[in-house]
């Protein structure tokens, strides 16, 4: 695919040095018998795309499942910045602004876009759980400002005003993606894992969704790290990449570094093929 062309900003300015380093050092995580991740090491730089490829069952979601916190490794640990994260509950987790998307989109059906993406923001209101059942001064007070900095700073910014009192279960498949990366914003993260964000999409919505990620990156200024299979939107929109093959890390650098490696050719087209290339 071509390189996507910016979108106009929308927000006032750079948010510069936000994002936070994340880093993956030695993760083993076993299931039973089965060995899902082997001593898997990588970093994501902060305010920069890192991608994780492999082919299925390679061990990607395995990965972004013990960065979120639903698995817990059995060996190595998770930094985020400067504090090991892995024994961290989810919630903390978000609170420490780490977010993510889903390979299945996981949006809440019934409620309306502008529901769905005010949810993502909940976690940094203050209001106290009987202040927000009373619905008190400071509780209204919280979601109002929310939800004008849901519209102002999101909903502009992914160009979806237009569908934001629609129910999510009326939209087609693209603009509930959308919708889902629009709620994980919401959560003010500095680090955001997007999982399988294009997957099932057509060539438009792909080149649509992979603009939307390099505006976040360039004018958010939030680290992303992503798991894909569409190579062409991954070698665009990446500067580094780690290679994932049955649980472990084959290979790790540029783009053009990892296109080359033989390991990865390997991995991808099989050991025959591998050797023609």
């Amino acid at each position: 695919m071509n390189s996507p062309a910016p979108a106009t900003p929308a927000t006032s300015g750079r948010a510069s040095d936000t994002g936070l380093a994340l880093s993956v050092e030695g993760v083993d995580l076993r299931f039973g018998g089965i060995h899902a991740l082997r001593g898997v090491s990588f970093s994501a730089a902060p305010g920069q795309i890192t991608a994780v490829i492999g082919p299925n069952g390679a061990g990607k979601t395995s990965v972004f499942n013990t960065i979120s916190g639903f698995y817990r490794p059995a060996a190595g640990r998770i930094v985020l910045g400067d504090e090991d994260i892995t024994n961290v509950p989810v919630h903390a987790r978000a609170a420490r602004g780490l977010a993510r998307t889903f390979q299945n989109i996981a949006l809440f059906r019934g409620l309306t876009v502008l529901e769905n993406i005010k949810l993502g923001g909940h976690h940094t209101m203050k209001a106290n759980v009987f202040a927000a059942m009373g619905y008190l001064r400071s509780a209204r007070d919280e979601e109002i400002a929310l939800r004008e900095e849901v519209e102002r700073k999101v909903i502009n910014f992914l160009e979806i005003d237009h569908i934001r009192h629609q129910s999510v279960d009326a939209l087609p498949y693209g603009l509930q993606k959308r919708v889902e990366l629009a709620r994980a914003l919401a959560m003010r993260p500095r680090v955001l894992l997007l999982d399988e964000p294009v997957a099932g999409m057509n060539r438009e919505e792909t080149e649509d969704m992979a603009r939307y990620i390099l505006d976040v990156q360039e004018e958010w200024g939030v680290t992303v790290l992503l798991v894909e299979h569409d190579m062409g939107m991954v070698m665009d929109i990446s500067s580094h990449i780690a290679v994932l093959n049955f649980g472990e890390v084959i290979a790790s650098g540029t783009p053009a570094e990892v296109r080359r490696h033989p390991q990865v050719i390997e991995a991808y087209l099989g050991a025959d093929a591998g050797v023609a290339a």
